[in-house]
Order: C-alpha cells, then structure tokens, then sequence
C-alpha cells in the first residue's frame, strides 16, 4: 500500500473566505437583534467551543445571550439557514483542478484522509460536495469532539484509513498549528501556500500549488 495521505480543508483545498465568513456572521446577528460587530468578535472569541461541542443553532443562541439578547426559536432557524447555505456554498467552490489532483493521488493508489477543525453546519454539508467522494475517510473536529493540533485526532485518521501516523503524509496551510500536531504523531508533513500563507516559519516541504503534490509524493 502506499502511503495514506492526510488533508486538510479550509485554505488547503479550497478558500477558507475569512472575510466573507464575517459578513454572514453580521446578517445573522441582524436577524437575532444583535450587534453585527459584537456577534462576529463573540465567534471569534468562541472558535474552539463551535469546532468541538455546538451546532449553529446553539452557537447563535448562546453567543447572542452572552451579548444580551434572547432570539426567538425561528430567529434561531433563520441565522442556522443563513449560515448552513454558506458552509454549503463554499464547499462547492472547490476548483476543477484540485479535483483533479486529488483524483491523480487516489489513481496512483493512495488511501485519502481528510481531517477539518470544521463547524456542524460544514460537516452536514459535507456529503453533499464534489470533495467527499474522493476521500476515504472525512475527520471533522464537530464530530469527534476533538480539533488539530490535538494529537489524537491525527490518530483518529490514520486508525480509520488502517495505517500507523509514521506511514501518513499530512498536507495543510498550517492553521491552528495543524503542521506541528501531525508532526507530533509522525506524520511527514507539506505545507501548502496556494490559498494562505498561514505558517511561513514551518521549516519542511511546502508547495505553492496542490498541483505540484502528485510529484512530491512520487519523488519525496
């Protein structure tokens, strides 16, 4: 077998749209009667608490109380609406060429893996996308209570594609300290630059487009 390659999502795969994020963020807010800014800050602030424990129904719904608000239950399910079309919306943007790289690398007879720090509302969407078909294992932080760099998540992964870490390569921009968390565990690791720059002192194999990634794994 070769060995089992590891991706990342957001800003690996695709275009995490950080920016755009925010905007939804200040809809929802105004749908709950809260503050636009305030309710983006209280997701900021709040990253790790939606990665591993709340939908987005809970998120709102929380975060709008800490802000002094009580949205009502189908204010609730209009904020979730808005923000479940967008985690959707973005999933279909993922390119034609990294399908086609992604496809290369399961051809050449690679297990895939695929391992988000993501929110409930992305990994619902999730099999509804382009991506998941070409993966054999989809790890999300929502749904196994656990987010990079945490080493058992890396773990969890690899279990399910049937490897030990050490035969794993983990590809990703190096958000959430995510290059360090594989190396931890024995990952080989490579750092992708195509969407963000996210770890520029990473001293290790990166490329600047996941094109190159067929190569790499050919000629490591």
């Amino acid at each position: 077998m070769l060995r089992p390659v590891i991706f990342d999502l957001f800003h690996t795969l695709l275009h995490g749209v950080d920016d755009e994020r925010d905007r939804v963020v200040g809809e929802m807010a105004l749908l709950v009667g809260a503050d636009p800014a305030e309710l983006v800050a209280a997701y900021h602030a709040s990253w790790r608490e939606r990665l591993v424990r709340w939908d987005v129904e809970e998120t709102v719904e929380v975060l709008a109380r800490r802000l002094g608000v009580t949205p009502t239950a189908e204010q609730l399910a209009q904020a979730g609406a808005l923000r479940r079309a967008f985690a959707a919306g973005l999933l279909a943007t993922v390119s034609a060429g990294t399908l086609e790289v992604l496809d290369s690398v399961r051809a050449s007879g690679h297990p895939m893996a695929l391992i988000s720090n993501a929110t409930a509302e992305a990994a619902a969407a999730w099999s509804q996308c382009n991506l998941a078909s070409r993966f054999d294992v989809a790890v999300f932080s929502c749904e196994v209570g656990l987010a990079k760099p945490d080493p058992k998540i890396y773990r969890v992964a690899a279990e399910r594609l049937g490897a030990d870490p050490a035969e794993c390569v983990f590809v990703g921009d190096g958000a959430d300290d995510e290059l360090a968390g594989a190396a931890a565990v024995g990952m080989t690791v490579v750092r992708t630059t195509e969407y963000q720059d996210t770890d520029p002192s990473w001293d290790g194999p990166a490329i600047s487009s996941l094109g190159a990634l067929p190569a790499l794994l050919r000629n490591p």
